[in-house]
C-alpha cells in the first residue's frame, strides 16, 4: 500500500503520470509513428503495393476500435496494472512475429495481434489511469501522460538507423527486446483509483468534487454519467465526431509521410526529420492546450486546435522540392493543433461524463473514432496507387476539420448542465 505520508510531497498520481508518459514514449515510437520507417523497406522486400501495406495499419486500427470499448470497461473493473502488464507481452510477441513475416496474410494477422496488444496498453488505458487520479488538473496531466507519444518522435531516427545497419526485422527484434527490458517493468507504479490508498483526485486531503446532484454548491457540477447516459448525451457523439476527424488525419500523414514526401523527391533523410518532428511539434501542444483546457473552455480551445490542423494540412498539400520552406508552418500548425487536440478531447471527456466510469466511456469513444484510422491510411495509398499522388486526400482532410470544429463548439457548456439533464438520460 502506498504511505499516506509522502516524504518528497508528491501526490502518487504524477507517478502514473511519469509510468505514461515512458509508456506511450516507447509504444509509439516503435508501433505508431516507427511505422513510416519500415514502410518502403517490407515494399521493398516483399513487392506489396501502397495500399496492401496500408491497409495493415487500418486493420491495425480496426481492430483497436473493436477492442477499445472493452479494454475501458475491464480498465474500470481491474485497474490499469494488470492490462498494461499483459499488452506489454503481447506487443512484444507480435513484433517478433511480424519480423518473420514471409507473405502479407502473416503480416495482417501479426498486426491484428500488435493491436491486441496495444489496446491494453495505450491511449484508453493510460488516460483511464490518469483520469482516475485527477480532476482540476486532468487537462495538464493527460497532457503530460501523452507527451510520451509526442517525445516517441526522437525513436524514429533510431529505428531508420538499425534498419540501415542491420535491416528491419532485426530493428524489430531490437525493439521487442527494449520493451521488456524498459517498459515492462513500468506497469507495475499503476494504481486504480486514488481512495483505495488514502488519497482523493488531484491529491486533495479531503473529497471536494461535488456531484451533479448539489446544485447548490457555487461549485461546477461533478458529472457523473453511466455508460447508457452517456450514448444518449450529444456531447458524447459530438466529441466523437471529433476525434473520428483527427484521428483519419493523423494515421493517413503518420503513416504516409515518408512514402507521400518521397514521391515528391524530398530526400528520405528530410522524411525521416519531418517524421521525427511532427510528434515532437505535438508536445508543445499537449501541454500548453493541456494548461489552456484547465483555465478556459475546453470547447474553444479544442475548436482552435482543429483550425490549427485545418491550416497544417493545407501547407503539406503544397510542399514540394521547390516549396520546402513550407515545412515548416506545417510541422509548427500540424504538430500543435494535432497535440491539443490529443490533450483536449480526454479532458473534455472526463468533465462531461465523470471519472466513475471513464474508462468504459472513453473506450467507447476511442472505438467509434477508430473508423477515422481506418479510414485514412486506405484512402491515402489509394489515392497514390489509383491518382499517383496524395495531394486530394490532403486537401479533403483539411476542409473537414471545419466540421470537428463545430462539432465541438456545439457542446453544451457544462455550466448550464441541470438535473434534468441527466434523469432525462437516464
Amino acid at each position: 500500500m502506498i504511505s499516506h505520508r509522502n516524504p518528497f510531497k508528491i501526490f502518487y498520481g504524477w507517478w502514473i503520470v511519469v509510468a505514461s508518459f515512458l509508456t506511450a514514449l516507447y509504444i509509439g515510437g516503435a508501433v505508431f509513428y516507427g511505422f513510416t520507417a519500415f514502410f518502403e523497406p517490407i515494399v521493398d522486400e516483399m513487392g506489396w503495393s501502397y495500399t496492401q501495406l496500408s491497409l495493415a495499419a487500418s486493420l491495425r486500427g480496426l481492430e483497436m476500435g473493436i477492442l477499445s470499448p472493452v479494454v475501458g470497461i475491464l480498465a474500470d473493473r481491474w485497474g490499469p496494472r494488470k492490462l498494461i502488464f499483459g499488452g506489454i507481452l503481447v506487443t512484444v510477441a507480435s513484433l517478433l512475429l511480424l519480423s518473420y513475416t514471409t507473405s502479407l496474410i502473416m503480416f495482417y494477422v501479426s498486426f491484428a495481434l500488435l493491436a491486441t496488444g496495444v489496446s491494453a496498453c495505450t491511449v484508453t488505458v493510460l488516460l483511464t489511469a490518469v483520469a482516475n487520479w485527477f480532476k482540476r488538473k486532468m487537462g495538464i496531466a493527460s497532457g503530460i501522460a501523452i507527451c510520451g507519444f509526442g517525445f516517441s518522435g526522437v525513436l524514429i531516427p533510431v529505428i531508420v538507423r538499425l534498419i540501415e545497419v542491420y535491416d528491419w526485422r532485426t530493428a524489430l527484434h531490437i525493439l521487442a527486446l527494449g520493451m521488456i527490458i524498459l517498459i515492462l517493468p513500468l506497469s507495475f507504479v499503476f494504481r486504480h483509483r486514488p481512495e483505495q490508498y488514502g488519497y482523493f483526485p488531484d491529491g486533495q486531503k479531503q473529497d471536494t468534487t461535488t456531484p451533479l446532484t448539489d446544485l447548490s454548491s457555487p461549485q461546477s457540477p461533478d458529472v457523473e454519467l453511466k455508460v447508457k447516459q452517456a450514448l444518449k448525451n450529444g456531447a458524447f457523439w459530438r466529441i466523437v465526431l471529433a476525434r473520428m476527424y483527427h484521428m483519419t488525419t493523423m494515421m493517413a500523414i503518420i503513416t504516409h509521410v515518408m512514402p507521400y514526401l518521397s514521391s515528391i523527391s524530398i530526400s528520405r533523410a528530410t522524411s525521416s526529420l519531418v517524421a521525427t518532428a511532427i510528434p515532437l511539434m505535438s508536445i508543445i501542444g499537449r501541454l500548453s492546450f493541456g494548461w489552456f483546457g484547465d483555465k478556459f473552455s475546453k470547447r474553444a480551445v479544442a475548436a482552435m486546435s482543429f483550425v490549427m490542423m485545418s491550416c497544417g494540412v493545407f501547407c503539406f498539400a503544397y510542399v514540394s522540392d521547390m516549396r520546402l520552406w513550407l515545412l515548416v508552418p506545417f510541422l509548427i500548425l500540424l504538430g500543435i493543433g494535432y497535440g491539443g487536440t490529443n490533450a483536449i478531447l480526454p479532458a473534455l471527456g472526463r468533465e462531461y461524463f465523470g471519472r466513475t466510469n471513464f474508462g468504459s466511456i472513453y473506450g467507447l469513444m476511442e472505438g467509434i473514432g477508430t473508423i477515422g484510422a481506418i479510414i485514412g491510411p486506405t484512402l491515402a495509398g489509394w489515392a497514390y496507387d489509383s491518382l499517383g499522388s496524395y495531394h486530394i486526400v490532403w486537401f479533403l482532410l483539411s476542409g473537414l476539420a471545419v466540421v470537428a470544429m463545430g462539432s465541438v463548439l456545439t457542446i453544451t457548456p457544462t455550466r448550464n448542465l441541470t438535473k434534468q439533464d441527466i434523469s432525462a438520460n437516464a
